[in-house]
């Protein structure tokens, strides 16, 4: 009765009841045949070949043919194999240059891409990797590829700059476009997360600006804008996308925040009176939340930028006083910056108290500036020779752990910080302990290491020093997960081509560029010999049976 129970389960939920039971099922002789192939595979259609060969060997005089190629070679002069090799270095040579050319923009041998994505599957390669849903294997890989979607995540730059006023500028001096299109097609993703919601057909200004958010060429995102405050002159995302597109100014896009600001506070008080009243209400009310979040914190943002530091700590604070649910924005990273351009180093400890916990997710930010505070405290008296006589000190060895953590989360960072790499402008999103988070965390808070007295020659003496605490970093690391093996795809994606993408660990290559390179330099050199001893080379290709 069991039984029968569960075979009534399987098939109302469209399974089969052989699968349920762990019996195979029964199947035709078709499904068998193609099983039987499949499972030969190459073998099968070698043997086969060999028998045809065998079979034809004399309506197609193979002896004979075989012992005129034989003739054939032997009466070849030297000049011969001199053109031979010497265009078979060249062919390999070619293909060696394409490999690595091809090694160092994709991060992978593009002849093994090439096997592994099309003659792999017609040898027959692709049915043993395939496992019946439910199994352990099956379980296992998507395990395996959950974790590496949430490695792989990308977050929004909680330092981003603004598109006009600085993305923009760049554009004009060098001519480069710093922004990807994947980079904007989130941020186009974010912002409609952000300022739109199932209730905008009930304002026109809202319908028009949910279209201009979706809009991918900036100029009619602009002109939408100004449509919409045609229609109602307190559009609040007007003014945002404004100031963030069409402003080529910080003072600028700080006076169209200011009035985004007006009409996004009257609007939220509105919204809040009425949030009770039904589903669509309350939707309507997060929405102007994160409108008047996202206002307030450009406006600190541009009061930072202006020099007004103290006025942007006193809105950052507010804002994480009044909306502490909203963490996921990360405004502690802002605050963090801001506090140490104002070297307010006893607020940025505290702040790191609270943000920098075990169940909290960490940054870049936050472990390179708990290095720093810790760095900040002994680096001024250090020496190299000094501490290989007398040994490290408790406070010397807590900052060197501090730099050691920070490296093992990001190892990017230290190579921006003491400017072994060029510094670019950072994107609008980034991938944690990736290239994209260091060249963001750099780019803001470089400074604030050249402040600190030696803080740089210490981090220089000591940041190597990880790497031989976790000598397989993608298997097991020290005090976090491994290193993810995602992050290069995920930082091509993200940074603009005209960046030569930091990766780590650095990765050995593959198998057939060392083929090609050694292939083509052992045929240059048969064909320089055969070239200058020609007699010598003629006896040796004789001599070999």
């Amino acid at each position: 009765m069991a039984d029968r129970g569960c075979l009534a389960e399987a098939e109302a939920a469209g399974e089969s009841p052989a699968l349920v039971l762990g019996v195979n099922p029964i199947l035709g002789w078709r499904e068998r045949l193609r099983a039987g192939l499949a499972g030969t595979g190459a073998s099968l259609w070698f043997v086969a070949g060999l028998g045809l060969l065998y079979a034809l060997r004399i309506p197609l005089r193979l002896c004979e043919n075989l012992a005129a190629v034989t003739v054939f070679l032997s009466s070849l002069t030297p000049k011969f194999y001199v053109a031979l090799t010497g265009t078979s270095s060249l062919i390999s040579g070619l293909i060696f240059i394409f490999e690595w050319w091809y090694f160092h923009k994709h991060g992978t041998s593009f002849i093994e891409q090439v096997s592994v994505s099309h003659l792999r599957p017609l040898m027959g390669g692709t049915e043993h990797s395939i496992s019946e849903p439910g199994s352990p294997s099956r379980n296992r890989e998507s395990e395996t590829s959950r974790q590496n979607l949430s490695e792989c995540k990308v977050w929004r730059n909680p330092l981003n700059l603004f598109r006009g006023a600085e993305y923009r500028r760049y554009t004009w001096v060098t001519g480069k476009e710093p922004l990807t299109y994947y980079d904007m097609n989130l941020s186009a993703q974010d912002h409609q997360t952000f300022f739109t919601c199932d209730t905008d057909f009930l304002r026109p200004s809202d319908t028009v600006m949910q279209k201009a958010w979706r809009e991918r060429n900036p100029p009619a995102r602009i002109k939408a804008a100004y449509q919409a405050l045609e229609l109602n002159n307190d559009c609040a995302t007007a003014y945002v996308l404004l100031a963030e597109e069409e402003a080529t100014t910080i003072v600028d896009a700080e006076r169209l925040f200011k009035q985004a600001l007006k009409a996004g506070e009257t609007i939220y008080r509105r919204s809040q009176q009425c949030q009770h009243q039904s589903p669509q209400h309350e939707a309507q009310l997060r929405r102007d939340t994160n409108v008047l979040v996202y206002i307030k914190r450009r406006l600190a943002m541009c009061a930072r930028k202006l020099g007004r530091i103290r006025e942007a700590v006193k809105i950052m604070r507010d804002l994480m006083k009044e909306f502490p649910p909203l963490t996921m924005l990360n405004i502690h990273e802002n605050l963090l910056e801001s506090l140490l351009e104002l070297q307010a180093y006893a607020d940025v400890q505290a702040v790191l108290a609270k943000y920098d916990d075990i169940s909290l997710p960490k940054s870049a930010a936050i472990c390179y500036t708990a290095a720093l505070l810790k760095t900040r405290t002994v680096s001024d008296k250090f020496s190299p020779e000094t501490a290989s006589k007398r040994g490290l000190s408790t406070a010397e060895i807590n900052a060197v752990e501090a730099i050691h953590r920070a490296v093992e989360f990001n190892p990017h960072v230290p190579k921006y910080l003491l400017e072994m790499k060029s510094l670019i402008l950072p994107p609008e999103h980034i991938l944690k302990r990736g290239d994209s988070e260091a060249i963001a965390y750099a780019f803001s808070h470089l400074q604030h290491w050249k402040r600190i007295e030696g803080a740089l020659n210490l981090l220089q003496c000591t940041w190597e020093g990880t790497f031989r605490m976790i000598p397989y970093p993608l298997e097991k690391g020290h005090l976090f997960h491994p290193y993810p093996s995602c992050t290069e795809t995920a930082d091509r994606e993200l940074l603009p081509p005209f960046h030569h993408v930091s990766v780590y660990p650095k990765r050995e290559l593959p198998l057939f560029i060392h083929f090609t390179a050694g292939f083509c330099s052992s045929t240059a050199m048969i064909a320089i010999l055969t070239h200058q001893f020609p007699e010598i080379m003629g006896i040796f290709v004789k001599a070999v049976p």
